[in-house]
């Protein structure tokens, strides 16, 4: 088969790789339906993540059963799937916590941007549709698999309530995700920090009330003045800069929450600030796989639709052009088709 490896920030191969196989009886290989490039994966490719040796990329995808091993019994050859990007058993302690992306057996996928992929914990981590979905749904579930997910954990940690405003710091696919979770949770203000105008169109569409392009304390103090003075009372932080977390936590009021969800690069919080704050926190990597069955009903039924966020689409060959599109900021996010 063919798929993505990175050699070196920047360098980004189409290459012929091994074609996936059953290693364990918990495994299911799958035929992609269709895969993208994910803002996290931005990271390595701006060197500002080690690579070491030059290994497959890509943690996002949908595709269709090829082959299962012995214990795995909820999908079948030939099913649609989706899964997360940590694979999970679904079945230990932190998962019946609703924590699967803390599995006692996680596995983050890795492989993803290729013909075929092997699922680890594929019984955990897989659900099926009840029949193939139309093609113009494939990128809707797609973005389930993560950053609707994410964005949707971006909501839940942050405690989006009826009736409450509601901030989001970042505009890229997982910020507008978190922009329809939180329309979905209720909540009745939703002020998105974006300085990008096909985002702010974006954000707007997807539920968003306010735009505000001030960052740093010029975004914080515009926050204050749209909320009499006090803040949000739940920001979902999708960015994972120190900047962003500043924000974020800035802009909550009192007794308000942070989700944070970017993956975190040189952020550190002050705890002196935080206790004084009465600011909660919460984040991590999302567990998708708790959301899965209902995400997927959400886009099957039409509710939402995520799938938007795909502003390019490409051959997977030319996935090096998704990595350099989506790093100049000429696209949201790619979708890449095998």
């Amino acid at each position: 088969m063919r798929g993505a490896v990175i050699h070196a920030p920047g360098d980004v191969r189409f290459e012929t790789l091994d074609d996936p196989k059953i290693l364990h009886p918990t495994d299911a290989v799958i035929r992609t339906a269709v895969t993208c490039v994910c803002g996290s994966d931005l990271w390595r490719w701006r060197g500002l993540e080690p690579i070491g040796d030059p290994h497959p990329i890509g943690h996002e995808y949908v595709g269709f059963v090829e082959e299962v091993g012995a214990e795995v019994t909820a999908v079948r050859p030939g099913q649609f799937v989706v899964g997360s990007f940590a694979a999970s058993d679904n079945t230990c302690a932190n998962c019946r916590n609703g924590f699967q992306s803390n599995c006692l057996h996680r596995e983050f996928m890795s492989t993803c941007q290729a013909e075929y992929v092997r699922i680890p914990n594929a019984q955990g981590t897989l659900v099926a549709t009840d029949e193939v979905p139309g093609e113009e749904l494939w990128p809707g579930l797609l973005a389930v698999s993560d950053v609707m997910g994410t964005g949707w954990w971006a909501a839940d940690a942050a405690e989006v309530a009826p009736g409450s405003t509601a901030v989001v710091v970042g505009d890229g696919a997982v910020g507008l995700c978190a922009v329809i979770a939180a329309k979905q949770m209720g909540a009745e203000r939703i002020i998105v920090m974006s300085r990008h105008e096909p985002r702010q169109k974006l954000a707007l569409e997807f539920g968003a009330t306010d735009i505000v392009a001030e960052r740093g304390d010029a975004g914080v103090a515009r926050i204050k003045e749209l909320t009499g003075g006090i803040g949000a009372d739940s920001v979902l932080e999708c960015v994972g800069t120190a900047e962003a977390m500043r924000q974020a936590l800035h802009s909550a009021r009192p007794g308000g929450s942070v989700g944070f969800v970017g993956v975190p690069h040189d952020v550190a919080v002050d705890g002196q600030e935080l206790f004084y704050s009465h600011v909660g926190l919460r984040g991590g990597p999302a567990p998708v796989r708790r959301y899965l069955p209902d995400l997927i009903e959400l886009v099957l039924s039409g509710r939402i639709d995520p799938g938007r966020v795909f502003d390019l689409t490409l051959p997977l060959e030319q996935v090096a052009e998704g990595y350099q599109a989506m790093d100049e900021r000429r696209a949201i996010k790619a979708l890449l088709n095998p």
